[in-house]
Parts: structure tokens; C-alpha cells; sequence
């Protein structure tokens, strides 16, 4: 599984993402409880595959501390799981190397962790975590 502008906390995301996502949140996700429940960092017992997660350090719609949480979280269960993160980088990359990056990265994620794949490209992998 691969992410980029990833929600773990519906209701930290209610209060951190900027004025126009947050008027409009309550209507996508409903009341209070549904919040909680529809949160991905709520259900992380639910994972059961490796995760990369691309995240841009200056992204105002889904804050770093997002992708940081769900990052720890998925860690913490033992799950395969890796974050890139790029500075001077919002909600959707815009340099043209944090793109092939994320491409490449993503491609021999999935090479490594799904097996029985080869890359014939000469890409540094990075680490994952519970894997490598």
C-alpha cells in the first residue's frame, strides 16, 4: 500500500488542516463518532500490509504530523513500513526529483516487499522498517 497526503486522525485533521478543508470535513465524515471510528490510526490493528508514506513538510491540508502518526503506529505493530518526507514540498509534489523519487521509490517498495520482482534500474532502496 502506498500513500501520499495521508489521513490518520479525523479529528486532529478537523483542528490543524487550513479554513477551507475544515468547513467542509463534518459534512464528508459526519458527527463526533464517526470521526473517531473512520480514523485510520483508530483501526491500525485492522493493517495487515506494508505501507510507504510520501509526505510534504510543508503541506497546510494534511499536516506532517498526520503521516508521522499513522508512521509510529503501524511501526509499533511490526508492520513493514517506510516515510519519505520532502522538505519545501505542500499537498501534492511539485519538484520534478521528489517525483521520480517517489515513483522509483514506490516501484522497488513493492518489488521488495511483494517478492519475486526485479528492478532493472539502479535504485537505492530506503529503509523499511520491520523489514529490512
Amino acid at each position: 500500500m502506498e500513500c501520499c497526503g495521508h489521513v490518520a486522525d479525523l479529528t486532529l485533521l478537523k483542528d490543524e488542516t487550513h479554513k477551507f478543508e475544515s468547513h467542509y470535513i463534518k459534512n464528508l465524515v459526519g458527527d463526533d463518532k464517526a470521526f473517531i471510528e473512520r480514523s485510520p490510526i483508530n483501526n491500525v490493528d485492522k493493517f495487515s500490509c506494508p505501507v510507504i508514506l510520501f509526505q510534504g513538510l510543508d503541506d497546510k491540508v494534511v499536516p506532517p504530523s498526520q503521516a508521522r502518526a499513522i508512521y509510529k503506529a503501524l511501526k509499533m505493530r511490526g508492520l513493514p513500513v517506510a516515510l519519505v518526507e520532502y522538505e519545501d514540498e505542500q499537498h501534492g509534489f511539485r519538484k520534478a526529483e521528489n517525483i521520480r523519487f517517489t515513483l522509483e521509490q514506490q516501484m522497488v517498495f513493492f518489488a521488495r516487499v511483494l517478492g519475486n520482482m526485479q528492478v532493472v534500474d539502479e535504485i537505492s532502496p530506503i529503509h523499511i522498517d520491520n523489514f529490512d
